[in-house]
């Protein structure tokens, strides 16, 4: 699809938060664009040279914007950034999707036609792997997403961690703005269990997923260690609120509110 043709909204954008991705940044952001407008990229810290080449292509291109944070915020805060921005503006939702390719762009008109049908809801991407995925990855993300489904007393969420989804901005801008945590690399599975105690229904999508080699052009940021301790910490803090509103949410069950 050209660029000039793609589907152009004043409600629903593309929400790039972007790390020091390498030159895969510029495939995600051009396949982007050819499914939708506006697309806005907040450039968390960068230090490579990325700032300088999408600043270019915002330069030759008004359907997108190009943001950048003076240091390293985390994924979140970057997000949150681009909300509240977008919030000011009119939008009402928003798709985040990663920069450094490994998701789908193709699908972004499908997940914001399912957004547009179901507004009140968050649609969720659940990941479809193809048959190089690496294993540690793949199998590591069934713990986070049985913590979460128990924290949601099994409210529907189908992939915790996956990045590509379309959130409505209003309940999302509360919640954030509402405590400290999801700034960083938990951010997408603290994001879906909050919302869902907030009565954010998930819809559940099929996406697929790529992980390029580091000579294909792929970059990754996860660090075993780090990450997950931060994933141990964000679920004992959220088991800890879901034994609080446990009530709550043992009342919406009763009532078919799930």
């Amino acid at each position: 699809m050209n660029v000039a043709d793609c589907r152009v909204s004043r409600t629903h954008l593309v929400l790039i938060p972007s790390y020091n991705p390498g030159p895969k940044v510029y495939e995600t952001v051009r396949s982007a664009r050819a499914q939708w407008s506006p697309v806005w990229v907040v450039v968390d810290g960068s230090t490579d040279d990325s700032v300088a080449g999408l600043q270019a292509m915002a330069a030759q291109d008004d359907g997108l914007r190009v943001m950048v944070l003076p240091h390293n915020v985390g994924k979140g805060a970057a997000v949150l950034h681009g909300l509240d921005l977008a919030a000011a503006q009119g939008f009402t939702h928003v798709l985040t999707m990663d920069s450094d390719g490994q998701h789908p762009a193709h699908q972004i008109p499908g997940f914001m036609a399912a957004s547009a049908m179901q507004p009140a809801a968050m649609v969720l991407g659940v990941p479809v792997f193809a048959a190089d995925a690496p294993r540690l990855r793949v199998n590591g993300r069934k713990v986070s997403n049985a913590w979460a489904n128990l924290e949601t007393l099994w409210a529907g969420i189908g992939d915790s961690l996956f990045g590509f989804r379309v959130y409505p901005i209003g309940p999302l801008r509360r919640v954030m703005h509402g405590q400290r945590w999801m700034r960083r690399f938990d951010f997408d599975p603290e994001v879906v269990v909050r919302l869902c105690w907030h009565g954010v229904k998930p819809v559940n999508l099929p996406a697929t997923v790529r992980y390029f080699r580091a000579d294909e052009g792929g970059v990754s940021h996860f660090n075993y260690l780090r990450d997950n301790l931060l994933l141990t910490w964000m679920h004992m803090r959220l088991f800890l609120g879901f034994l609080l509103r446990l009530p709550l949410l043992l009342a919406r069950r009763t009532l078919g509110k799930f």
